[in-house]
This record gives C-alpha cells, structure tokens and sequence, in this order.
C-alpha cells in the first residue's frame, strides 16, 4: 500500500506541477521544503548529520540554517525535474552554465569516450538534458530500481523522454552495455557518490571512511575513455552552475584493484571540494559513511 502511494505521489507530481504557472510551482516546492524541515523528520535529521561532517566546527544554527537551504535545494531540484519535459532547447540550454566544459568536448572530440561522474548536487537531470540539448549529445546512464516496479518505470520513461538512454542498475548487463558505449566514443553519466553495495571502494571523503563505486574507475581503465568528475550547484539565479572537473588520470602502475581505489579516491576528493564550496546543495538524506552505516546494523 506504501508503495502503491509512493508511485501515486510522484505520477500527481509529474501530471500536475508542470501545468503550474512558474512561480506557483516554486513556492509551493518552498512551503513543501520549509513544512519539511520544520517537522524534523529522519531525513531532515540526516540531512545535518551529514552535513555536520563536512562544515568546520558546525554550530546549531549553522546546521539548521544549511539544512534549510539544503531542503530548499532539494524541492528546487524536484519541482524542475517534474517541469523539464515542458522546457524548450532553448529554455533547457540557457537554464545551466557549466565551467571548463572543454574537458567533456575536447575528450568527446578525441573520440575516445567520456565517463562523466557526479554526486548528488544541484539538478543532475537538467545537466543531463542541457547535455542532449545544447551539445546535442545523447547519453547513456543507469538508474537504480526502485519499488514499486511502476515507479521505476516512471523515472525510465521519465529521463528517456529527456534524451537518455537509462539501463537498469541490477541484473549485471549494464557494465557491458556502458563499455559498448564507451569505445564507440560515447558519453557516460553516472551519479557516484554512494555505494552500499560490497564492491563499493572504500574512500576517505571529509576524514572518515566511506564507499563509492567502483564502476567510473573501471570504465575508464577497460575502455580508455576520459572519466571526468563533475560538480553542480545553485546561486541566486535561475541558472544553474557547474564545473567540470580536470580529468581523473590511470595510474601508470598497481594492479586493477589498486587503480580503481586511487582514481576512486580522486573523484571523492573532487567531490569533497565541490561539496564543501556549496554543502546546501548536496542533497545526501541518506546514510553514507561507515561508521553511520555499521551503527544502523548494531
């Protein structure tokens, strides 16, 4: 019954926010962030938690303030999502403004394919439709399958009516399809800052240990393809902003276990620097380091 809400929920989003006049929709995404934040529910409360790892000496209010933007950023992601299937390539084009995006031409150019990797920052989903519009670039990436099936299938439809192509994160074909992608010099986009999985690699990620996955590093290393981390973020504008980030390099030595964790680590730390610039844009509501995770088990 739970689920079958759930997907009823986010179908009323999805048929009912994008008729709304703009403005509207984003005051309603502000009073559902703000009637959230003041209820302090679980994800709330985990929301500061994580962000208490990642600001110097938080005070209280300093967490509740973050926290705020924080869910503020979060709605504002959600009431965009559900509107980008309205937007023009015009509208799509100018709604972001990525810096040093030459790193993602110049390596698509070169023919090699490109793995770009994000966390979970500003509007992945309209990086991704600026991508398909303004550089007229199809994509390929992965979604997790969620419950109930009619919500996964929701989100596929969702982000394949964007431009992408979307292979499901179970059932172990995805790899094989992404590496296809990859050496006829195509473009890969995945969201990689949270692995809970026992493949996931170990990283340090603001002092402590965390897991990311493993599947950007071992891309780039089978295939020869560009993995470049990438870091979104809003200002006060309607324009989202970005960085592409230098590109990630294939240690010259080790076995493939001991690349993949040194690359791995450089994406965490590129995250890292992304996030600690613009910590209210980083929407983890969710468990992320070890010592969280080993605690929920105990």
């Amino acid at each position: 019954m739970r689920e079958k809400l759930t997907d009823g929920l986010y179908g009323l989003g999805w048929a009912t926010v994008k008729k709304l006049p703009e403005p509207v929709a984003k005051g309603l995404g502000r009073r559902i962030a703000d009637t959230a934040w003041k209820r302090r529910g679980k994800s709330v409360l985990r929301l500061e938690a994580n962000l208490a790892r990642i600001v110097p000496d938080p005070t209280p209010a300093r967490l509740q303030e973050l926290s705020k933007a924080g869910m503020r950023s979060y709605m504002r992601y959600w009431m965009e999502s559900f509107r980008l299937p309205t937007w023009s390539s015009e509208r799509a084009a100018n709604s972001f403004d990525p810096k040093d995006i030459h790193y993602l031409t110049d390596g698509l150019a070169a023919g090699k394919g490109v793995v770009l990797a994000l966390p979970h920052m500003g509007n992945w989903d309209l990086a991704g439709v600026w991508v398909t519009r303004a550089l007229g670039v199809p994509f390929t990436t992965v979604a997790e399958r969620l419950k109930p099936e009619t919500l996964y299938d929701r989100f596929v439809a969702y982000r394949e009516s964007l431009g992408m192509e979307v292979l499901p994160h179970t059932g172990g074909a995805a790899f094989g399809t992404l590496a296809r992608r990859l050496r006829a010099g195509g473009l890969v986009c995945l969201v990689a800052d949270r692995d809970l999985s026992a493949s996931g690699v170990e990283v340090d990620f603001f002092g402590e240990k965390a897991r990311m996955p493993a599947g950007p590093a071992m891309l780039a290393q089978q295939t020869g393809a560009l993995l470049l981390p990438v870091t979104l973020w809003y200002d006060d504008s309607d324009v989202m902003q970005g960085r592409v980030h230098a590109p990630v390099e294939v240690p010259e030595s080790g076995t493939r276990a001991e690349k993949t964790s040194v690359m791995t680590q450089a994406l965490a730390d590129a995250f890292a620097g992304g996030i600690a610039d613009h910590p209210e844009d980083w929407h983890m509501l969710q468990r992320l380091w070890l010592a969280d995770l080993e605690a929920n088990r105990s």
